[in-house]
């Protein structure tokens, strides 16, 4: 008797995953791992970028925007956007030892800039 509703529980877990997922998490997930790939590729790497501080600013501010999408409240959304700071400043530091890299202001300043500008944007929609 104990086997059956062991199977059926889980059962009833598998029939339900999609429901389990979290799809604004994993969206959030699969563009910080991209914003980091394309930030940690070596100079040689890339293409030539038209502007880079622009680049900079859309992406965390893209990465902000999708963090809202899963906070539930002020201090929450402030904490991972202070999160996406250290993240930025880790990923300049990191570029010290990339070649054709190097940690730049401006660049954290832009990262900066977009993170400040969707937190705005995400708490005043609210």
């Amino acid at each position: 008797m104990t086997k059956n509703i062991h199977v059926d529980g889980i059962r009833k877990y598998l029939m339900n995953w999609p429901d389990l997922i979290r799809w604004d998490v994993l969206t959030f997930t699969s563009a910080a791992m991209a914003v980091t790939a394309g930030c940690l590729m070596p100079a040689r790497w890339l293409p030539l970028l038209p502007n880079d501080k622009l680049l900079h600013f859309l992406a965390f501010a893209m990465l902000t925007f999708l963090a809202g999408q899963f906070t539930e409240t002020y201090r929450e959304l402030l904490f991972w956007s202070a999160g996406l700071f250290c993240a930025g400043w880790a990923i300049e530091a990191l570029q010290a030892w990339i070649p054709g890299r190097s940690f730049c202001w401006r660049d954290l300043v832009a990262n900066t800039a977009g993170i400040a500008a969707a937190f705005l944007g995400v708490h005043l929609l609210r």
